[in-house]
C-alpha cells in the first residue's frame, strides 16, 4: 500500500514549491492553488504565514 504525502515540488515551483506540492497532493491545477495563495496573502497576513510556515515544514520531494 502507497501512502500519499506532502512533498514541496522540484520541478513545478516558483518560489519554494509550495503550491506546487500541494497541487501535486490533491490533483489540481497548480496555478488554482497559487491563485488562492495570491488572495490569502492580500486579504489577511495569515496567508503569507501560512505560505512561510508551510516552507519550513513541508519537506522537499525526494529525488536528483
Amino acid at each position: 500500500m502507497t501512502t500519499k504525502r506532502l512533498y514541496r515540488s522540484r520541478t513545478d515551483r516558483m518560489l519554494a514549491g509550495v503550491c506546487g506540492g500541494l497541487a501535486e497532493y490533491f490533483n489540481i491545477d497548480p496555478v488554482i492553488i497559487r491563485v488562492i495563495a495570491v488572495v490569502a496573502a492580500l486579504m489577511a497576513f495569515g496567508g503569507l504565514l501560512a505560505y512561510i510556515i508551510l516552507w519550513i515544514v513541508v519537506p522537499e520531494a525526494p529525488g536528483a
